[in-house]
């Protein structure tokens, strides 16, 4: 008995000994490869028709689950050049009967123990599960690179009259067409082609808590276009929270990968498989998730309540659970990640007053990213509205918001809105402007640290327009205070009256000066540096911080001569020699004419109701 159990030990060890020496590796059948730095991929080049494969992903909860595949052969050439997707068909009759379904893209692929790469194309309608797969070298390829954005400061024009409010604004006017439905037939098109053939990413769901329905359909069309299916959340929404340190099992291979764009009283989270984890590397998708480039977003962990058949594509139902890490890269081929690395959100807080008198505060994350920040940052405004007050009817908002910045000053505006219809549109759009404006300026110190709004709702609209202006006398020195009189006459027919003392500047020159008195929308028009160009982000902050309120009046006082405006500062009354310099063949660009001066402004409180419109004076300064 001995003998035997000796010669069963040495035979064990010379064919132990053969294996290694013959390089050969083995997997058990029916375990899932484990996350490995070593670990063998299988090359394009070998894949034949015919082949038997074997894949893993969640169906429910969060373990993943065997499921096998038949291949049928090589796109070359796909989806771009230089690529490759190998296509699959998907067999077992859970998968017969969900077909490929939105959530499992990512989900990896083995060929005789070795990774060929990720779940991540299939066909809109298709009676039979076929799925194209991103093989695995070029998901890692393209990240080889050191994924840094090299950020230099591109300061980009600002048009400051386009962040003033103004529902008359063409930009006002197709935002809300495209948020009402009359302007989705190219997004429909682009996100849902009508043709069964074309092989396409699979689409990501998008599971939303917390946010009114009809704000979701109001948005849906844009995140189709995206490539995200938007869906109900359930069970649980992404929580602001601590990361959680990683284990073996966190984010292996297989395993759901959540995606937050907004996280706390409100969420927005986007679905995926892990394909591969290299350490703390992670791998997934196969496909763009937004194709940002580089990105910062968080990384959490899921769990799946179901898959949701459907005749159209099938979608995973799931939820985040534990943030792990950071999303950092985002390329034709996948996502990259990090684990143990946390990303830098915006904190973001609203307080509303609505018109019962009611106060509640939302308090949540978004992601940072000059393209997705403030369009999020509407859809969370516009839903904080929509949950109590209404959209059709005279409404009045009054919004002020403190944008805080890394190393700045505040951002504050103040608007007030008075509306019959689409009131909570219109208080999306306007918060919106400054943070677009701040994201675009091309600025690479700026850093978004809180953003805070305090609305508040009444279910009146209070509206007048100004009517005429009227003064004491047209002649005046130096010094001497006037008083205007503002006449303006209200929506139900009422005149309503406001005297404006003014005193004219010690050193207004001789002549004619322009009484100007109109709403912040209309003042704004006319300054001459709208369009100009900050050099620094410091700048740009207290040119944000000079935008008028279009709720109120402003009172000008400004003298028609030649001037010009130079590295953004305003020269006024130039020598006809200066302008001529500047106009000569010698000169181009550089600067910007203008054709008045201000010699005074003046901020009046805001009325009761919100007056719109302008009027012009004229006034004569003369001698002591």
């Amino acid at each position: 008995m001995t003998r035997l159990v000796r010669c069963s030990i040495r035979q064990l060890t010379i064919l132990m000994m053969l294996v290694i020496s013959l390089g050969m590796s083995f997997t058990v059948v029916g375990q899932q490869p484990q996350p490995n730095a070593n670990a063998q991929f299988f090359p394009v080049e070998q894949v034949k028709p015919g082949m038997r494969a074997i894949g893993y992903t969640v169906f429910n909860g969060s373990e993943p689950k065997k499921f096998e595949l038949e291949i049928l052969g090589v796109l070359t050439g796909f989806p771009n050049p230089g690529q490759n997707a190998v296509l699959s068909k998907l067999l077992g009759e859970e998968l017969n009967h969900t077909g490929v379904f939105q959530g499992m893209s990512g989900s990896p692929v083995y060929i005789d123990g070795k990774l060929l790469g990720a779940v991540a194309f299939g066909y809109q309608f298709a009676k039979d599960p076929i799925a194209g797969i991103t093989p695995i070298k070029e998901m890692l390829a393209v990240f080889e690179q050191k994924q840094t954005e090299k950020k230099t400061d591109q300061p980009r024009s600002v048009s400051f009259s386009e962040i003033s409010f103004n529902a008359d604004s063409p930009e006002y006017k197709e935002f809300v067409e495209r948020l009402s439905g009359k302007s989705n037939a190219a997004v429909q098109s682009v996100a849902a082609p009508g043709s069964t053939q074309v092989l396409m990413p699979i689409a990501t769901p998008l599971s939303i808590t917390g946010v009114a329905p009809e704000v979701v359909s109001r948005f849906a069309p844009l995140f189709q276009s995206w490539g995200f299916t938007p869906v109900a959340g359930v069970s649980g929404a992404a929580q602001i929270g601590d990361l959680k340190k990683a284990t073996a099992e966190t984010l292996k291979p297989g395993s759901n990968i959540i995606v937050p764009l907004v996280r706390g009283d409100y969420s927005l989270s986007a679905a995926g498989t892990v394909t591969y984890r290299d350490g703390n590397r992670i791998y997934a998708f196969g496909h763009p998730f937004l194709s940002l480039g580089v990105s910062e977003f968080p990384m959490h962990e899921g769990e799946v309540v179901t898959v949701m058949s459907s005749q159209a594509t099938s979608f995973k139902l799931s939820f985040p659970t534990e943030m792990v890490g950071t999303i950092s890269g985002d390329r034709s081929t996948g996502i990259y990640g990090e684990l143990g690395k946390t990303p830098k959100m915006i904190p973001v807080t609203i307080n509303l007053k609505t018109s019962l008198g009611n106060r509640q505060t939302y308090n949540f994350d978004v992601v940072t990213d000059r393209f997705l920040t403030p369009i999020l940052m509407q859809m969370m405004v516009l839903s904080t509205i929509t949950s109590t007050e209404r959209a059709i009817g005279d409404s009045t908002l009054q919004i002020r918001g403190i944008l805080k910045l890394a190393g700045q000053s505040d951002v504050e505006f103040e608007n007030r809105l008075s509306v019959s219809m689409n009131s909570p549109l219109a208080a999306a759009f306007a918060v919106s402007k400054p943070i677009s404006t701040l994201f675009n300026s091309g600025f690479s110190d700026m850093r978004l640290e809180k953003i805070t709004f305090d609305i508040a709702s009444y279910d009146t609209r209070n509206t007048g327009r100004l009517d005429r202006l009227w003064i004491n006398r047209t002649e005046v020195r130096p010094g001497e205070k006037i008083e205007i009189q503002a006449f303006a006459r209200t929506d139900s027919g009422g005149e309503y009256i406001e005297r404006i003392p003014v005193e004219i500047p010690a050193d207004a020159p001789l002549g004619q000066l322009q009484i100007v008195v109109g709403d912040g929308a209309s003042i704004q028009a006319m300054e001459p540096r709208t369009g100009i160009s900050p050099k620094s982000l410091g700048q740009l902050v207290r040119e944000l911080n000079k935008i008028r309120k279009a709720d109120r009046l402003y009172v000008k006082l400004t003298r028609s001569e030649s001037g010009a405006i130079i590295n953004n500062e305003e020269l006024p009354n130039l020598p006809p020699s200066v302008l001529a310099t500047l106009g000569s063949e010698r000169t181009s660009g550089g600067y910007v004419k203008t054709g008045s001066s201000t010699f005074l402004e003046k901020e009046l409180p805001p009325a009761e109701f919100v007056i719109s419109g302008q009027r012009t004076l004229t006034l004569t300064v003369v001698n002591k």
